[in-house]
């Protein structure tokens, strides 16, 4: 039952983190160039632009959640496990993310690594 609730916590990281990550990278597109606002409007021009963006909140929400996560699925398993399994899952489902929901390109190599770290996390399980 322990097994259970470590994979569980581990996907829930995951999908939170990932989550997290892609509504922030959304937000932070529609934002736009910090650094030409801050040439043109100053520093305050910045952090008021991040700080009325709703997404940024909710991206934190998540990310929270994620953490939070982390932290359960430490108290019902190893750091060996958990901490590996749930960074490799998380890179891998954020490059699904980027192509597929952000619309970047990704390239071989970026696939290649995914692949790469998948197969360690198996390794690791065994």
């Amino acid at each position: 039952m322990r097994t259970f609730h470590t994979w569980m916590a581990i996907a829930l990281i995951t999908c939170a983190s990932t989550v997290g990550e892609v509504t922030l990278a959304h937000a932070m597109q529609r934002i736009g160039d910090l650094g030409a606002l801050r040439a043109r409007s100053g520093l305050w021009a910045c952090v008021r632009r991040v700080a009325t963006n709703g997404r940024v909140y909710l991206a934190v929400g998540f990310m929270t959640v994620g953490f939070f996560s982390l932290l359960l699925g430490l108290s019902w398993a190893d750091l060996s496990l958990v901490g590996p399994a749930a960074a490799a899952l998380t890179f891998i489902t954020n490059a699904f993310a980027a192509k597929y929901i952000l619309r970047e390109h990704l390239d071989r190599r970026r696939w290649i690594a995914s692949i790469f770290v998948a197969t360690g996390v198996a390794l690791l399980t065994l």
